[in-house]
């Protein structure tokens, strides 16, 4: 008979093994959940701007793009800063758009599951009167993972989405802390195994789609407009998990005012900018003199 009752110690053959293999994989995970967080203001941002098939990817033109996702809703803050997805009646990019919310659904699903398998339920009290009651103090710990609920008319409890309202970010921190087994008194025990290779999974997964979403997935584009200092050949590269960069053919002759990285020219980061800036104007002079 299923009493609900689960004896001491009946988890222990789920509890991951301290394997080589163990460590490494859930090191991978919280490597690219950072990664979906670094990432996600930029896929807000892309949102709301129209796809372009030019390189630099229009994500990029900004130095600051975390300054910009700031003009989103303001909500709960809890991890890095307050980036919620929101609805968008009229989105400029829709790929954009279902990548933040498959994303977001993702690890929302996946913070649910394992505080459904790792996680303490709230203490409760026998009263005087023989009741039970919450402990609101454990209740209330700012380190528990609440579920959504969904509105029960039978016992008046609205409907509520749980720490899903604090957004990706805050999923991501909790998630990150349950895998590599960060405590909070006794509220966590270790995940089970099966399900940090299914977090693993999931994580992986959703930093992908992240990635493809942003061009940032190992592209390699040879730019139309040639380098505006030397006429040669520039190409730009995404690299997983880092920023674009662009590099020009001519080597160490071209003039261009920028670091040489394996006797290349290289713009990174701010340098982008500039570069996006002398291409444009290099255009202007083209159609000028043709005209």
């Amino acid at each position: 008979m299923n009493t609900g009752y689960t004896p001491a110690g009946a988890y222990l053959d789920e509890v991951p093994a301290p394997t080589r293999a163990n460590f490494h994989r859930t090191l991978q995970a919280a490597e690219d959940l950072r990664a979906i967080r670094e990432q996600w203001g930029d896929l807000l941002h892309a949102i709301d701007t129209h796809p372009a098939q030019e390189w630099p990817p229009r994500e990029y033109r900004t130095v600051d793009m975390q300054a910009a996702a700031r003009d989103h809703d303001a909500g709960p803050v809890i991890g890095r800063v307050p980036l919620i997805l929101r609805e968008h009646p009229a989105p400029a990019n829709l790929d954009a758009l279902d990548a933040a919310m498959s994303t977001e659904r993702a690890l929302f699903e996946l913070a649910d599951r394992i505080a459904e398998q790792a996680q303490r339920p709230v203490r409760m009290w026998i009263g005087l009167r023989g009741d039970l009651t919450q402990d609101t103090d454990d209740r209330d710990d700012p380190a528990r993972w609440h579920l959504p609920t969904h509105n029960a008319s039978v016992t008046a409890r609205a409907a509520s989405p749980g720490s899903r309202a604090y957004g990706l970010h805050w999923a991501a921190v909790w998630i990150e802390g349950r895998i590599l087994g960060e405590q909070s008194g006794d509220l966590f025990r270790p995940v089970p195994l099966r399900a940090l290779d299914e977090a693993a999974a999931t994580i992986r997964r959703a930093r992908a789609t992240v990635e493809r979403a942003l061009n940032r997935d190992g592209r390699t584009t040879t730019l139309d407009t040639p380098c505006p200092w030397c006429r040669g050949t520039l190409t730009g590269r995404t690299e997983r998990g880092g920023e674009p960069y662009v590099t020009c053919d001519r080597g160490e002759p071209c003039p261009a005012p920028v670091i040489l990285d394996g006797r290349r020219r290289v713009w990174r980061g701010a340098d982008l900018v500039g570069l996006w800036t002398a291409m444009n104007a290099a255009r202007a002079r083209g159609e000028e003199s043709a005209a």
